[in-house]
């Protein structure tokens, strides 16, 4: 892929995640689970957008998710990530979150990170 074809991709998943973060805001009752994900890495986060705060944080380079035994697939790390992320939300007592795919397909990683945080008892 030429760097004109990475240009044209960044662009629509942007213009995707600005017209998904129209109807999707966090707030205290039900903060915001915001992906990002890069080619090797995947990076979560719960956010209160009324004041601007990450409350609770994980990715496949924190320490919590390595020591697991990062070993695998990246599909399986990301699902390890969201087992982190929920168990964090739910000691900060965080249950119920509202779900920004960050302009990515619900599919592959996007979808196991979410799978792993349902499965320990985050509700979407």
């Amino acid at each position: 892929m030429s760097v004109i074809d990475w240009t044209k991709k960044r662009l629509a998943r942007d213009r995707r995640h600005r017209r998904v973060r129209k109807k999707v805001f966090g707030v205290p009752d039900r903060p915001r689970l915001s992906i990002f994900k890069s080619r090797r890495h995947i990076y979560a986060q719960v956010i209160n957008d009324l004041d601007g705060r990450t409350l609770v944080a994980a990715s496949t380079v924190s320490p919590e998710v390595t020591s697991r035994g990062g070993k695998g697939t990246k599909t399986d790390t990301a699902k390890a990530v969201g087992e982190v992320l929920a168990e964090k939300a739910l000691k900060a007592e965080i249950q119920r979150v509202v779900f920004d795919r960050g302009g990515y397909k619900f599919h592959g990683r996007v979808k196991a990170l979410a799978t792993g945080a349902r499965e320990k008892g985050l509700t979407f």
